[in-house]
């Protein structure tokens, strides 16, 4: 398995400091020690905090970017897309993702502008998943519903039980298809 760059090494590095010692401790000398890379090497790709912590919000966002672009034709399939890549068929397939995210809000409390091209995104998947050949209320309150779930998972905020989680997870999914039919 290939090395991985020094910046996406110090992305992870971030998200690591983030998660194990806090907000507060999210310094460029904190990451360039924690992924073993100089400071200059740092500096090179992130010149300031705000950059690295922009770097985190648009790797996460292009992740989910590439997860919904598998998205077919059919009507709803946007839509499911955003499902699949938001909340996985097995609960506790989702930790590595889910502990990047969780980072990555973190650092945003660091850097609050940061969270500006995050809402861009929201606000361009939201107006794919509205023109996506289903009653656009109806994709909505189905984001909705998945964006809570998936805060509730992040949050640890009485998430589902397995049973439940895969039910729930199929109810969204059908509830697509009868929008997709009528």
């Amino acid at each position: 398995m290939p090395r991985p760059s020094s910046r996406e090494r110090l992305l992870d590095a971030a998200a690591d400091v983030l998660l194990t010692d806090g907000a507060e401790s999210l310094t460029l000398e904190a990451v360039a020690k924690r992924a073993g890379v100089s400071k200059g090497g740092l500096f090179y790709h992130f010149p300031t905090k705000q950059a690295l912590v922009a770097g985190m919000v648009e790797r996460l966002t292009a992740a989910f970017d590439d997860a919904l672009a598998q998205a077919g034709g059919r009507p709803g399939d946007y839509l499911r897309a955003y499902i699949e890549a938001t909340i996985p068929l097995q609960p506790a397939a989702a930790a590595p993702a889910d502990r990047v995210t969780v980072a990555l809000l973190a650092g945003v409390l660091v850097d609050p502008a940061g969270l500006e091209p995050l809402r861009q995104r929201y606000a361009a998947w939201q107006e794919r998943l509205a023109a996506d050949g289903i009653d656009p209320a109806a994709a909505t309150a189905v984001r909705l519903a998945v964006d809570g779930w998936w805060a509730a998972r992040l949050l640890g905020l009485g998430e589902p039980g397995p049973d439940l989680h895969e039910s729930t997870r199929r109810y969204l999914l059908e509830m697509i298809d009868r929008a997709a039919r009528d």
